[in-house]
């Protein structure tokens, strides 16, 4: 049942995960154009994870998490 606050809930969790991945890549001092195009997605779709007002997918995910070699737990 969908409750009133879910979409609020979602959104911050969504922004939260786009925070994280911005915060890796900044971290290994990368940018934007290394990592989508190694994680072969669109320079949109990683902007809009970032801003966190994408709904990425796990298998997404798993392959921003492998070209950060980072776990993908660290970044949900």
């Amino acid at each position: 049942m969908h409750q009133p606050d879910d979409d609020a809930w979602l959104t911050e969790h969504c922004r939260a995960i786009g925070d994280r991945i911005r915060a890796e890549r900044l971290r290994q001092n990368r940018t934007q154009e290394n990592v989508y195009l190694a994680a072969g997605i669109s320079r949109f779709t990683l902007q809009e994870i970032e801003a966190g007002r994408a709904n990425p997918t796990l298998k997404l995910l798993l392959r921003i998490s492998r070209v950060l070699d980072t776990p993908l737990s660290n970044l949900v």
